[in-house]
């Protein structure tokens, strides 16, 4: 807040609706993925000659399907010309949002 003013309050509804659903996803995949932290170390043990145990093999799915959840947001961002397919991106989560009834 620079004068007095602040700085969200000038900016149009729908500008601070992309903002904030943008600060909340990327919330949301920080937490996904501080909470596969301990998914490398898991991998590299079978890398390096010793065997899961039953327990790590339950973690490493849980690992996986945690990043896998995520997969739609990290390859809409990495494929070639992935900002012009944002907006159709948007819709189809959207849409989603809509059928659970958040």
């Amino acid at each position: 807040m620079a004068g007095g003013i602040n700085r969200e309050a000038v900016l149009p509804v729908w500008w601070r609706q992309v903002v904030s659903s943008q600060r909340r996803e990327v919330r949301r995949i920080l937490a996904e993925l501080m909470q596969a932290r301990g998914l490398m170390p898991l991998l590299m043990k079978a890398r390096n000659g010793e065997s899961w145990t039953p327990a790590e093999k339950d973690q490493l799915l849980a690992h996986l399907r945690r990043v896998a959840h995520l997969s739609p947001y990290l390859i809409a961002l990495l494929l070639p010309g992935s900002v012009l397919l944002l907006p159709i991106y948007a819709w189809w989560l959207d849409r989603r949002r809509l059928k659970r009834g958040d």
